[in-house]
C-alpha cells in the first residue's frame, strides 16, 4: 500500500485584513484576508542551509581558483604530472562541490531531493482520479472554462452532504445551536459597517501591455521561494534577506512591494512585460439590488454579518439568555485575483460559520472537561517565532497555562479536533497554530486555526478566534439599533458610572459645523482616557484630543467638558456579548480529507496500481455496492430484493448487474471510496466484503441490509462483525 505522508517544513500563510475574518473567509476560495506571513522555518533547519550556502560559495571558490592554476600550467607548458595532478585535483573539488549541492538541495526541498516531486505527482494522481471519476468539474467546460469555478458531480456531492450533515450532527444539534439561512445579497450599508467595503482588499498588479491581473504578494512569494529551492549559488546573505521577506510580507505596504517587485526585476509569469505599481483591488462581487440600481450591493464574502444583524432576535429567541450559538452553512464569494491552488483557492465556496455569544466577563464552558484530555499538536505563537515545531498539548493544559485565551475558545478547538477526525482527516497531518500577534485585529482576544497538511503544504481550514465584541458594537454604531444584553440581578447594585457631559454650547462656538463630530469622540472615551483628561484639563486648562473621524487633533478647553463619577444603584447590567466564532471552510476540509483518503495498491496480477479512497462509512459517497457474481437471473433478483431492503434502511448503494468481473467491479467501486459490497453468489446467503482489508464475511440475505446498516451507522464496528460471522475467501474475487 503506498500513501502520501511526506511531512512539509512550511506552512500555508494566513492572512489579516481589518476586521480580521478568519482566512477562510476570504481565502476559501484558503485565505480569506491577505496572505500572512509563513512562520519562520525551523531554527536548525534555517542554520543548516546557512552553513551549507557558505560551504558551496567556498568550493565554489576553491573550484575558480584550481581551475585557474590548471589554465595557468597548461599556459606555461608545465610537464604532463603537473597537470594531471591538477586536473585531479579539480575534479575532486568539483565533486565535493556536488556533494554540497545536493546536501543543500535536500534541505531547501524540505524532505529530500524528490520532495517536491513527489507532492506534485502525487497531487496530480488523486486530482485525475477526482475529475475522471466526477467528483468535481471544471464549471462551464464545454465553453473552457471559468479559473476558480468548479462543479461538483455526484459522488462529490454526496460526499459534501455527508460531510454537512455530520458538521449539522456534531455542532447545531449536540450544542443546541439556532441555525438561521440568510441571503448571499447583502446591502452595501451592512458591509460598511463590517469593514469589507473599505478594507476587504489584495493588492494587485497588471501586465501593462496585456492587462492581465496578478496578486503583488504572491508574485513576490513564488520569486523568493523558487530562489530559495532552486538557486544553489544564492549566497547565505541573500537567502536570509529573502526568508526575512517571506516572513514579513503580508506587513508591507503598496509602495513596499512595488519597490521589492522593481527591485529584484520580476516581471509579468506569462509574457514577461513590465508590471504596473500595485494597488488595492476589492475583492467582493459587486452588484444592484431593485431594478433602479438605486441600492448598492455585494455578493457576501462570508455568512457571519447575517447572524450578528439578527442578534436582537435571535437573542429574544433564545429567552434573553447568554450563552447561546447561532450558525449558518451557505455560499460565500470571493473575486479571486488569480486563483490557483486548484480546489483550495476558489470564487464560490461553502463556509460553515458558527457564532457563540457569550458574557465578555464569563467565558468559561460547563462542558469543557469533555474535551480537556484530548492532546494533539498545537503550534503556539512562542513556538513559532522561535522557530520551534508544533507540539502536542493536553488542551487542559494549553487553557489552564495561558496558550489558549479562555475555556470557550478552548472548548470550540477541542470540537473542532473531534469533526475533523472524525470525517477522516489524519490527526499525525493536523495541528492548530496560533495566529502570530502581527496576524490578529487590535480587537481580538486569540485566534487559532486548524491546518491539515496536504500536498501543498499546511493548509488553513478552520478558524477558531474570540473576536470580542467587536461585530456587535460595529453594528450598533451604524443602525442605531441597541445589539446587546442583560444580566437582571437579583439585588440592587451600587456602581460607579463614568459620566462625560459635553458642554454643546461652547463646543458649538469653537467648532461650529464640526461639533458633532467632536461630541461623539468625547463621547466614546473609555474610562481611562477619560480620567487622563480630566486630570490635564484640571491642571493645564486644556488639553490636544484627536477626533478620528475629522482626523486631526482639536483643542479641548476646561469649559467645554464636564467629566465625574457617579454612584448608581442598578437593577440590571447591560452590555455587548462577546463572540467566539468557529468558521469552516468546507471544499478546504473536503480536499484535504480526499488527499488523507487516497492510497493505490497493486492489482493481483501486479501489473498495475489500483486507485482507492479510504472514506469512512461516515462520508463515503455510496454506503454499499451490490453484485450478482455472474449474469444469473435469479442472482439479479436477489440483487434487486436486497436493493429494496437497503432503501427501506436509507441506505445509499449502486446496484451493478454487467457482465464485468467481479474483480473489476469491486476495482470500480473501490476508487470511489465504497466501503463495503454485496456479492450475490446463491439464493439464500451473500457475502459482505470491506474496502479496505478485503476480508469477505458470509451473512444470510434477510440480515445483509441490517448487517450494512449497524456498521455505516456507526453502532458497530468492521471487527466486531468479522468476529460474529462466518469469514469468506475466493480466489475469483480478489481484485
Amino acid at each position: 500500500m503506498r500513501t502520501f505522508s511526506t511531512i512539509i517544513a512550511s506552512s500555508t500563510p494566513i492572512g489579516r485584513y481589518l476586521i480580521s475574518r478568519l482566512s477562510l473567509r476570504r481565502s476559501h476560495a484558503i485565505s480569506v484576508k491577505p496572505q500572512a506571513s509563513t512562520p519562520p522555518m525551523a531554527a536548525a533547519d534555517a542554520s543548516n542551509e546557512e552553513s551549507l550556502r557558505r560551504t558551496l560559495a567556498e568550493k565554489q571558490s576553491a573550484v575558480d581558483a584550481q581551475g585557474n592554476a590548471v589554465r595557468a600550467l597548461k599556459a606555461a607548458k608545465a610537464s604532463k604530472p603537473d597537470i594531471d595532478a591538477a586536473i585531479e585535483s579539480l575534479n575532486r573539488l568539483k565533486l565535493e562541490k556536488s556533494s554540497v549541492e545536493r546536501e543543500l538541495q535536500s534541505v531547501v526541498s524540505g524532505s529530500g531531493g524528490g520532495a517536491s516531486v513527489n507532492r506534485e505527482a502525487f497531487r496530480q494522481t488523486v486530482f485525475n482520479t477526482l475529475e475522471r471519476r466526477l467528483f468535481f468539474i471544471p464549471s462551464f467546460k464545454i465553453y473552457r472554462g471559468v479559473a476558480g469555478l468548479y462543479d461538483y458531480g455526484p459522488p462529490g456531492c454526496a460526499v459534501k452532504s455527508n460531510v454537512l450533515a455530520f458538521w449539522r450532527q456534531h455542532f447545531v444539534l449536540e450544542e443546541d445551536m439556532l441555525e438561521v439561512d440568510c441571503p448571499c445579497v447583502t446591502p452595501e450599508a451592512v458591509l460598511k459597517a463590517s469593514g469589507h467595503v473599505e478594507k476587504f482588499t489584495d493588492l494587485m498588479v497588471k501586465d501593462e501591455k496585456m492587462g492581465t491581473c496578478y496578486r503583488a504578494d504572491h508574485l513576490l512569494k513564488d520569486f523568493g521561494n523558487e530562489k530559495l529551492e532552486k538557486d544553489l549559488s544564492l549566497s547565505a546573505e541573500k537567502a536570509a534577506e529573502l526568508r526575512h521577506l517571506l516572513a514579513v510580507l503580508d506587513d508591507l505596504s503598496a509602495e513596499e512591494l512595488g519597490a521589492k517587485i522593481k527591485e529584484y526585476g520580476i516581471t509579468a509569469p506569462d509574457t514577461k512585460n513590465p508590471l504596473s505599481d500595485p494597488y488595492p483591488f476589492n475583492l467582493m462581487f459587486q452588484t444592484s439590488i431593485g431594478p433602479s440600481g438605486l441600492i448598492p450591493g455585494y455578493m457576501r464574502p462570508e455568512t457571519a454579518q447575517g447572524i450578528f444583524v439578527n442578534f436582537k432576535d435571535l437573542y429574544y429567541y433564545n429567552g434573553n439568555k447568554l450563552p447561546f450559538a447561532a450558525a449558518q452553512i451557505g455560499q460565500a464569494f470571493r473575486n479571486e485575483i488569480s486563483p490557483r491552488q486548484g480546489l483550495l483557492r476558489v470564487r464560490e465556496f461553502t463556509l460553515a460559520e458558527i457564532e457563540h455569544f457569550v458574557d465578555p466577563q464569563d467565558k468559561s464552558h460547563a462542558k469543557f472537561s469533555e474535551v480537556a484530555n484530548l492532546e494533539f499538536l498545537m503550534f503556539p505563537r512562542e513556538e513559532q517565532m522561535s522557530g520551534k515545531s508544533a507540539k502536542r498539548i493536553p488542551l487542559g493544559e494549553a487553557v489552564s497555562k495561558g496558550i489558549v485565551n479562555n475555556e470557550t475558545l478552548g472548548y470550540f478547538i477541542g470540537r473542532v479536533y473531534l469533526f475533523l477526525t472524525c470525517l477522516g482527516i489524519d490527526k499525525e497531518r493536523l495541528r492548530f497554530r496560533q495566529h502570530l500577534a502581527n496576524e490578529m485585529a487590535h480587537y481580538a482576544a486569540d485566534c487559532w486555526d486548524a491546518e491539515i497538511e496536504c500536498s501543498y503544504g499546511w493548509i488553513e481550514c478552520v478558524g477558531i478566534a474570540d473576536r470580542s465584541a467587536y461585530d456587535l458594537h460595529a453594528h450598533t454604531e451604524k443602525s442605531g439599533v441597541a445589539l446587546v444584553a442583560q444580566e437582571k440581578f437579583s439585588e440592587p447594585r451600587e456602581v460607579e458610572k463614568l459620566v462625560i457631559a459635553p458642554v454643546k454650547k461652547e463646543l458649538g462656538l469653537a467648532f461650529k459645523g464640526s461639533q458633532k463630530n467632536v461630541v461623539e469622540a468625547l463621547e466614546a472615551m473609555n474610562e481611562k482616557e477619560a480620567m487622563e483628561m480630566k486630570a490635564a484639563l484640571e491642571s493645564k486648562g486644556e488639553v490636544e484630543f484627536y477626533v478620528c473621524t475629522l482626523g486631526k487633533n482639536v483643542c479641548i478647553k476646561k469649559n467645554m467638558l464636564l467629566i465625574s463619577k457617579e454612584k448608581k444603584k442598578e437593577h440590571q447590567r447591560v452590555f455587548t456579548p462577546s463572540v467566539i466564532e468557529p468558521s469552516f471552510g468546507i471544499g478546504r476540509i473536503i480536499y484535504c480529507l480526499y488527499e488523507h483518503s487516497f492510497y493505490t495498491r497493486p492489482s493481483k496480477a501486479g501489473d498495475e496500481q489500483l486507485n482507492v479512497f479510504r472514506f469512512p462509512p461516515l462520508v463515503a459517497p455510496i454506503k454499499c455496492t451490490v453484485f450478482p457474481l455472474v449474469q444469473n437471473q435469479q442472482y439479479e433478483e436477489v440483487a434487486k430484493v436486497i436493493s429494496k431492503l437497503l432503501k427501506v434502511a436509507g441506505i445509499s448503494h449502486k446496484i451493478d448487474i454487467t457482465g464485468t468481473s467481479i474483480g473489476k467491479r469491486y476495482a470500480r467501486t473501490d476508487e470511489l471510496g465504497v466501503p463495503f459490497a454485496i456479492t450475490v453468489d446463491s439464493t439464500s446467503s451473500v457475502t459482505i466484503r470491506e474496502r479496505d482489508s478485503k476480508d469477505q464475511i458470509r451473512v444470510s440475505l434477510d440480515e445483509a441490509a441490517s448487517v450494512i446498516k449497524a456498521v455505516t451507522d456507526g453502532q458497530t464496528k468492521w471487527e466486531d462483525v468479522w468476529s460474529s460471522y462466518p469469514h469468506h475467501s475466493s480466489e475469483s474475487a480478489d481484485d
